[in-house]
């Protein structure tokens, strides 16, 4: 048994669980991956496309920082390191669709999907982990370079 975490759920409505819905003491527990890890229970953190954006690296961002939308930190006992968050999306993921004998982690016998990032993403600042561009992708062991974005004019 695993639990799987709707991390973007602090960003979008923490401030109106917080103040609203659930109250401060609740709001700070919700999605609670710090607490999962800690104890040993196997999670995954996910989006809820199309409830919110599709965005992995956005929603590890979520799980590192629990920040709401006006600058808050909803829980900060519950905060992740970003390697957590990372495997949380990939391989916790995998083990969540029962799935992690064939992807999650980059593996003999594994198929090889996986993106490639301009950065490391430990070693660029938790905060701007949202923000990592992806360099390309390889999938069924061929490379696929992310197209150049055009500068706005």
């Amino acid at each position: 048994m695993g639990v799987n975490l709707f991390a973007n759920h602090h960003f979008y409505w923490g401030d109106q669980h917080r103040a609203t819905t659930v109250g401060p003491e609740r709001a700070e527990r919700m999605n609670a991956c710090r607490t999962a890890r800690d104890t040993g229970v196997p999670y995954s953190i996910h989006s809820d496309a199309p409830i919110t954006p599709l965005g992995p690296l956005f929603t590890a961002w979520c799980a590192v920082t629990r920040l709401t939308a006006s600058g808050r930190v909803l829980g900060e006992g519950e905060c992740i390191p970003v390697a957590d968050a990372l495997q949380a999306i990939t391989l916790g993921a995998a083990r969540t669709l029962h799935l992690d004998g064939e992807i999650g982690s980059i593996e003999c016998g594994k198929r090889a999907d996986f993106c490639v990032l301009d950065d490391d993403p430990e070693s660029v600042p938790p905060a701007q982990l949202k923000d990592l561009r992806v360099w390309g992708t390889v999938q069924g062991g061929r490379v696929f370079q992310a197209p150049a974005t055009v500068p706005q004019s």
